[in-house]
């Protein structure tokens, strides 16, 4: 029968609206809304020549007058046939199915094949739908919900990726995402037993902790003073709680975990990978081609068309890659602004007439330099969203499966840029550039350049990633599931005005397609990139969740019970407060998966350095095994590290700061004069010139860092290739993450 089949237009087959092998669930595909444009308009004049395109390839257009015009539209039958010619797929296969899950694949298809054609299709003036869209000519088109079967969608587990009407009815793309999102889910909870064990095992050692018991006892240590005018000097006691806090994280422990997560990364893509190719080889799309697919739908919409030719431009690409550098320096440039930010609050709070806000002027600046952190996200976020979607024009990509690659690749830069620019500094510059006491480096001249927290830098970076994330997934919540909700309920009561009329009941009975076409309008409309939103938030999430886990060994279990939220409210609001999705066909989840393979590479990097740079436990380690009371022999129970906050802090000499008249006085609690003060670093006395031992902990970080690197970044390709050659020798951990996922479904429950 392919043979009979010729690729000509539509319009050829007069017979193609009746003699479909199957009538199909939904008589119309698509619902084209406009305004009644007035007579002789140029926007009515385009829209019916629209609409006679679209009569010309054989579509069926039904018209219903409501507020505004609704255009029904109905393609011939004959588009399956061609489009399983076209790509090799013979009839006869969906002959031999149940004649049910024939017309669910016949629905979806229809759908993708109808609405490449309504994007494709222009008028005489080359205006495509989309241009008319731009100039008002039409509002919206989309597909209709099967109201028989949402219900059913909210009872389903959306995590079985084997679920065909989940799949026939949102396409494989949909099903995919599910699918990796419980997946991602399941070997979190993973992530997230060594962080609370890590987080536990620091709370439990409080007690034995000497360098906490050293600084909690250090009430005759005098710091000096955190800014130039009215801050205080200050005993080293006062951070008792947040060394104890920085303990939490930073301890013996915080090394073996961070190689865990390098190794737990490497484990769940490889295991995702073979779990989406069996999942593809049950779908029979293991062969399938994304861009084979779009040509045949280009031939299907215009069996005349030229298929546009790959036309590289190098004039195009380096304006594209300008802009998008300068892009990247705004970013970075944001980021400064906050650090200049922290400066300046740092004083203003130091300076306030509350004791409660002196005490504590550098943590209050961190706490609010980190919620501004997160409203510039949220601005940047819009901005980086328009700018993405121009230098994607500036390329002008052949298809649209290239246009979402180059989209996505330029988008997640610029939002990884946007949540990170700030962190990466607290965490590797911050206080290793504002100088020391009576030569601090200043802004614009007046303002010291804000130093570390008190108890050690790396509690910077946990306030700073804890703040963020929990905003991130509660306000995130509200703005993405709250306001389309309320929007929704917003509407309900002016989409179906009353009427008494018998006139207007009468009316209404004899076009039953009108209250569903209106229900399906007043829903919140979904675009090309819907799908692409809720995988670009995992990403982000995965980036916090990996990158600087060292400092935050709870963010997979926050992860954890985000995502429990995130798979119920996706399905809610895919079924209940949208449109109907425009189904995609797809045999992996894209190039988001070298996105995660490249996160997992940056995580290796960035928690290498997190620990020999930003945490203490390195210096530690030198001082434990050079010059701690362990390297005597008469150490019997002493601890190793007894002495260490003592030895890592520098003395200043009060007389030596840059403005000596403009401080307070300088006399303890006791009124006793004070001569000299401490600071964190290794500074001789007289000069202030480094210590030997700052330059013995330098080369510690260093060779720390390149052992780390390379033996977390070799045991990651090590398992990578390991997972991938022999395959039967590590099945036990997929069969683990089975037995997690059925422990797992008491807490998850049916989608």
């Amino acid at each position: 029968m392919q043979n009979n089949i010729r690729l000509t237009p539509m319009r050829e087959h007069p017979s193609e609206d009746t003699d479909a092998l199957i009538q199909m669930p939904n008589k119309w595909d698509f619902v084209l809304v406009c305004d009644d444009h007035k007579s002789f308009s140029t926007k009515k004049s385009k829209k019916e020549a629209f609409l006679e395109e679209l009569r010309n390839k054989g579509f069926t257009i039904k018209t219903i007058k409501d507020k505004k015009l609704f255009h029904g539209i109905r393609a011939p039958s004959a588009v399956i046939r061609k489009y399983n010619h076209l790509l090799g797929n013979p009839q006869s296969e969906s002959l031999n199915v149940q004649r049910e899950r024939q017309q669910q694949v016949m629905t979806c298809t229809r759908i993708r094949i109808v609405h490449f054609i309504l994007q494709s299709t222009e008028i005489s003036t080359k205006q495509n739908f989309h241009d008319l869209v731009k100039e008002n000519v039409f509002e919206t088109a989309f597909p209709l919900h099967e109201k028989e079967k949402l219900d059913t969608f909210l009872k389903i587990n959306w995590s079985n990726v084997c679920s065909n009407d989940l799949r026939m009815y949102f396409g494989e793309k949909v099903a995919l995402y599910f699918a990796w999102l419980r997946w991602y889910t399941y070997v979190l909870l993973i992530a997230a037993v060594p962080g609370i064990i890590l987080v536990i095992y620091g709370f439990m050692s409080f007690s034995s902790s000497q360098v906490s018991q050293e600084i909690c006892a250090a009430n005759t240590t005098i710091m000096c003073p955190l800014c130039d005018q009215k801050c205080p000097f200050w005993p080293l006691s006062d951070t008792c709680t947040y060394a104890k806090l920085t303990h939490l994280f930073d301890n013996e422990g915080t090394v073996l975990f961070a190689i865990f997560m390098a190794l737990w990364a490497t484990v769940y893509l490889e295991l995702w990978k073979r779990q989406r190719a069996k999942v593809v080889s049950e779908w029979n799309l293991y062969w399938w081609d994304e861009e084979e697919d779009d040509v045949a739908l280009e031939i299907i919409s215009n069996p005349d068309c030229d298929i546009r030719k790959y036309q590289h431009s190098y004039v195009r690409t380096t304006i594209m890659l300008i802009l998008f550098a300068l892009m990247i320096c705004v970013l970075i440039g944001i980021a400064q602004a906050l650090v200049v930010y922290r400066v300046v609050v740092t004083v203003l709070f130091a300076h306030s007439n509350s004791e409660f806000f002196r005490e504590r002027a550098t943590t209050m600046a961190v706490v609010t330099g980190a919620v501004l952190h997160y409203l510039s996200i949220i601005i940047m976020s819009k901005v980086n969203r328009h700018v993405a979607e121009y230098l994607c024009e500036l390329e002008k990509p052949r298809t649209f499966s290239e246009r979402e690659k180059n989209f996505t690749v330029k988008i997640f830069i610029l939002q990884f840029f946007t949540h990170f620019s700030s962190l990466i500094y607290i965490a590797f510059f911050l206080g290793r550039i504002n100088g020391h006491p009576g030569n601090y480096v200043r802004v614009a001249g007046k303002w010291r350049l804000e130093e570390c927290h008190p108890s050690g830098c790396l509690l910077d970076l946990f306030i700073q990633m804890a703040i963020i994330m929990t905003l991130k997934q509660t306000l995130s919540h509200f703005q993405e599931y709250l306001v389309p909700w309320l929007k929704n309920q917003w509407r309900k009561p002016f989409a179906k005005p009353r009427h008494d009329s018998k006139i207007h009941a009468e009316n209404s009975a004899q076009d039953q397609c009108k209250d569903d076409w209106l229900d399906n309008y007043q829903l919140n409309e979904v675009s090309a990139f819907s799908l692409f939103n809720e995988f670009l938030e995992m990403m982000i999430q995965y980036s916090f969740t990996t990158i600087f886990v060292a400092a935050f060994p709870l963010a997979p279990l926050l992860a954890f019970f985000n995502n429990l939220i995130e798979i119920r409210y996706d399905a809610y609001k895919m079924v209940k407060l949208q449109r109907r999705m425009v189904p995609r066909k797809a045999k992996d989840i894209g190039i988001w998966l070298q996105v995660l393979e490249a996160i997992g590479i940056l995580a290796v990097i960035a928690n290498g350095l997190v620990i020999s740079i930003t945490s203490d436990f390195i210096p530690m380690q030198v001082y434990k095994y050079t010059l701690g009371p362990c390297t005597q022999k008469n150490d019997a129970g002493t601890d190793c590290l007894t002495g260490y906050v003592n030895h890592s802090l520098s003395v200043f000499s009060v007389q030596d700061f840059e403005n000596r008249n403009e401080m307070s006085d300088p006399t303890d609690s006791m009124g006793n004069k004070i001569t000299h003060c401490r600071y964190r670093d290794y500074r001789n006395s007289d000069d202030y010139s480094y210590t030997i031992e700052f330059w013995h902990v330098f080369a510690a970080r260093l060779v720390f860092l390149i052992l780390f690197e390379v033996s977390a970044l070799g045991r990651k390709l090590y398992v990578e290739g390991r997972l991938w050659q022999s395959p039967h020798r590590l099945v036990w951990g997929a069969g683990a993450l089975h037995l997690l996922e059925d422990a797992s479904l008491s807490v998850l429950g049916p989608q």
